[in-house]
């Protein structure tokens, strides 16, 4: 599993059958700043994930890739590799919150 933050949604009109009615996401992982320990940073990538809990841009979610990404009722038959598992709303790393969506 995987903290990533939703950037951005896109739009296919030409895709397999199984995959219509599903919202696809772009999502940007993050990881904890190495150097400060105190922040998370992106990880300098993308993926296109499948929304499975109805998020919004800019939401901190836990997403899935590979195999476990087709273990949800949801997902189960979908050609995929990565799907939003959750909602993030606090990540603390050694008693210290890094990340909190109230904030």
């Amino acid at each position: 599993m995987f903290l990533a933050k939703v950037t951005g949604s896109l739009v296919a009109t030409q895709k397999v059958e199984s995959l219509r009615g599903h919202k696809l996401l772009v999502v940007e992982p993050y990881r904890l700043d190495p150097a400060k320990r105190t922040e998370l940073i992106s990880a300098g990538r993308t993926f296109v994930a499948v929304d499975t809990l109805g998020v919004g841009e800019g939401e901190m979610v836990l997403i899935t890739q590979g195999s476990s990404a087709r273990l949800t009722p949801e997902t189960k038959n979908l050609p995929i590799d990565t799907v939003v598992i959750g909602i993030v709303d606090r990540v603390d790393v050694e008693q210290q919150t890094v990340f909190d969506q109230q904030q």
